[in-house]
């Protein structure tokens, strides 16, 4: 319908001001150090974040939430990574800096954004329960790309609202997904999007190329098994949400191709998934 109009938008894509709300070099940084072959101190990684102030307070605010069921409130950047660990923090960060991205650029009032967040959060918590069935993939980078695999979305409905609001109305005219609706719109996929986006954060390649690829996993020239584990994590958490979803032919389908038990996954993640203390965290970050 609109060909001409998603190829623009890839093309003003790095143009657009999608920048985080802290220091452009501190997700950067914040990556580097949380790696698993990193020397960095705890003290070192605690200095990065506390340089900002603001987002200090939000980390802590969020750390101490019910959604991490912590024993006492922590009260500092370093004690908080100490208890919580170095890359949940950081994935903290992540969320905070997307979540201040939707309140300068509002989406349109249609686009709902705690579920658009528990989406993502049951996404992730997803990728972590199947990460540990899988031996090929690192938990704790799928964790971060469930957290940011359909931020093209977002950023779909915060520069392109018309758009966005085209295709979410012909999921519904026609009863299609929001991918059949985007390529019936414009022949874009928000996960090129999402994957531009993130490119520009200076993420992991293995972070950024499982969200490229997480729909067609197949063609990914690198981190296919990444990109697999997210798109069975993308199709487990409908299944959560609904037991009876048409995407439940999928997931066995591709939990089968992975020798994954349907129901042991679902239990794990179950058990580890506490869906109260989510909704409390999507209140406090939205």
């Amino acid at each position: 319908m609109h060909q001409e109009a998603g190829q623009q938008f890839l093309a003003e894509l790095p143009g657009i001001e999608h920048d985080l709300p802290f220091a452009p070099d501190l997700l950067e940084k914040l990556f580097q150090q949380t790696r698993k072959d990193s020397f960095a101190s705890l003290d070192a990684i605690a200095d990065t974040i506390s340089h900002d102030q603001g987002l200090s307070a939000k980390i802590l605010s969020l750390a101490n939430s019910a959604f991490y069921g912590l024993q006492a409130q922590v009260s500092s950047i370093s004690r908080a990574i100490a208890v919580l660990g170095l890359r949940e923090v950081r994935n903290i960060v992540l969320t905070l800096g997307i979540s201040q991205l939707s309140h300068l650029h509002p989406p349109p009032a249609a686009f709902d954004l705690k579920e658009y967040w528990r989406h993502q959060l049951v996404v992730a918590a997803s990728t972590k329960t199947l990460a540990c069935m899988v031996q090929d993939v690192n938990a704790d980078a799928m964790f971060a790309a469930g957290l940011l695999h359909d931020l093209g979305k977002l950023i779909i409905a915060m520069h392109r609202p018309a758009d966005w609001e085209a295709i979410h109305r012909l999921t519904t005219e026609r009863t299609i997904s929001f991918l059949e609706a985007e390529e019936l719109h414009w022949g874009l996929d928000h996960a090129i999007v999402g994957a531009l986006v993130l490119r520009s954060w200076s993420l992991p390649a293995e972070v950024t190329e499982a969200v490229n690829w997480h729909h067609n996993p197949e063609f990914a020239p690198e981190f296919r098994a990444e990109a697999e584990v997210l798109r069975m994590a993308d199709a487990m958490a409908y299944l959560v949400k609904d037991p009876e979803t048409p995407l439940k032919a999928l997931w066995e389908k591709l939990a089968s191709s992975r020798e994954i038990d349907h129901a042991d996954a679902l239990q794990r993640l179950d058990r580890d998934l506490d869906m109260d203390a989510l909704e409390h965290f999507i209140c406090a970050l939205v």
